[in-house]
C-alpha cells in the first residue's frame, strides 16, 4: 500500500502524521453522490459492486482520507438470517416483520454470506484490486440491529425493544445471541475476501444504562470480538452517541480501537478505557456548520490532546450529515494532515 498509517495507528505504532477518515464519508453530502441516488436507492447501489465500488472510493479521491469504508448499510446482512425490510427515503430502515416474541427468535436462521450476499464479497475484492490505502468494512452490533429488528422502525424510546430485555431476559439473549453470531460470520468473511480493518456500530447502544449494558449486551459484543480474534487485521467498536458512561465496561474487548463521540475528551476516554485501546473520533460532526477557522481550531485541540499518546486516528463523533460541504472535508482533511505531521516533527508523541 501506498498508505497504512491508519493500520500503524490502529496498532498504537507511531506515524509520521495522524491519519483521518470519516464514518459516512461515501455519502450524501457528496454531490455526485446525490446524482447516483437520483437513479438507484441505497441498497440497488450495494448490489452492483462496481457500482458500490466506485461509491466507496470517491471520497478518497476527493477528500484525500487515509483509510476507504466500504459503501453499504448495518442492515444489508438481516435479510439472510430472514428479516424482510426496505430502507425508506426520510425514516430508514422499516422492518416488515418485526421479531417481538420467541417464536420469531426461533424463525430466524443463521447467515449465508456467500450464498446471499456474494455482492458486498465482490465489492471487497475490487476495491482491494483498485485502493491504495486500506479498506474498512463493518457490521451492525446486536443491540443496534436489534432496535430496528423489534420496534420495526427507527426510534427514539426503544420502548418494544427494552420491553422485550426487560421482560423476557432469556428470548432476548436468544436473539442477541443470534445476531451476534450474524456479525462474526459476516465481519469474518469480509476478512477473507479482502477486509483489511472491520468496525462493529453500535449506534445506539447509549441508550442503555451501563448496568444494563453490561447485563444485556455486552457479553455478546464480547463474543463478536473473541470469535474474530485470531484474524491479524485492527478490531474497531463505535459505541456510538451518549456512551461515554459504557466504557469503563469495554476493557475486557478484544478489540484495537475504540470510537468516541464528542462529548466525552480524548484523556477522559482513555482513562475510561484504561488506555487499553486505540482512540477514534471525535469531532462534533455539526461543527463542520462553522467557518474554517473554528473547525480547525477544534481540530486542533482534538489533535493536540489525540497526540499525546501513541494510537490515534482523527474522525466524527457520528457520521457526516446531508449539508456538510464537501470543501470543508477536504480542507479538514489537509490541515490534520500538516498541522499533525508538523507537531510531530517537533517531538509530540503520535
Amino acid at each position: 500500500m501506498r498508505n497504512d498509517r491508519f493500520l500503524r495507528a490502529c496498532r498504537g505504532e507511531p506515524t509520521d502524521r495522524v491519519p483521518v477518515w470519516y464514518m459516512r464519508q461515501a455519502g450524501r453530502y457528496d454531490p455526485d453522490y446525490r446524482k447516483i441516488k437520483e437513479n438507484y436507492s441505497l441498497l440497488e447501489i450495494c448490489r452492483q459492486p462496481e457500482l458500490a465500488a466506485e461509491v466507496t472510493m470517491m471520497p478518497v479521491r476527493k477528500l484525500g482520507v487515509d483509510a476507504a469504508i466500504l459503501y453499504s448499510d448495518i442492515m444489508n446482512p438481516v435479510a439472510s438470517i430472514g428479516i424482510d425490510f426496505d430502507i425508506v427515503k426520510d425514516v430508514g430502515p422499516v422492518i416488515h416483520n418485526p421479531v417481538r416474541s420467541a417464536a420469531d427468535v426461533d424463525r430466524l436462521k443463521p447467515i449465508d454470506v456467500e450464498g446471499d450476499l456474494p455482492h458486498v464479497l465482490e465489492t471487497i475484492r475490487i476495491l482491494r484490486r483498485e485502493l491504495d490505502i486500506p479498506l474498512i468494512t463493518f457490521g451492525g452490533a446486536p443491540f443496534t440491529l436489534a432496535s430496528y429488528i423489534v420496534e420495526g422502525r427507527p426510534s427514539k424510546s426503544y420502548m418494544n425493544t427494552k420491553a422485550l430485555m426487560y421482560g423476557e431476559p432469556d428470548v432476548w439473549h436468544r436473539l442477541m445471541g443470534k445476531l451476534s453470531a450474524m456479525a462474526a460470520d459476516y465481519l469474518r468473511a469480509h476478512v477473507r475476501a479482502g477486509a483489511q480493518a472491520v468496525q462493529l456500530f453500535d449506534s445506539w447502544v447509549g441508550a442503555l444504562a451501563p448496568h444494563d449494558f453490561a447485563e444485556f449486551v455486552l457479553p455478546h459484543v464480547e463474543e463478536i470480538f473473541e470469535r474474530l480474534s485470531d484474524l491479524d487485521v485492527p478490531k474497531i467498536y463505535f459505541p456510538g452517541v451518549s456512551s461515554g458512561e459504557l466504557l469503563p465496561h469495554l476493557t475486557g474487548l478484544k478489540a484495537d480501537v475504540v470510537g468516541l463521540d464528542w462529548r466525552v475528551p480524548i484523556a477522559e476516554g482513555r482513562r475510561r478505557t484504561e488506555g487499553k485501546f486505540a482512540i477514534q473520533g471525535n469531532l462534533d460532526p455539526y461543527v463542520l456548520t462553522a467557518p474554517m477557522d473554528v473547525i480547525r481550531e477544534h481540530a486542533r485541540r482534538l489533535l493536540d490532546e489525540g497526540m499525546r499518546e501513541p494510537g490515534y486516528v482523527f474522525n466524527l463523533g457520528h457520521g457526516l450529515f446531508p449539508e456538510a460541504s464537501l470543501d470543508k472535508l477536504r480542507e479538514l482533511t489537509e490541515f490534520v494532515h500538516a498541522y499533525s505531521e508538523k507537531r510531530l516533527r517537533e517531538g509530540v508523541s503520535s
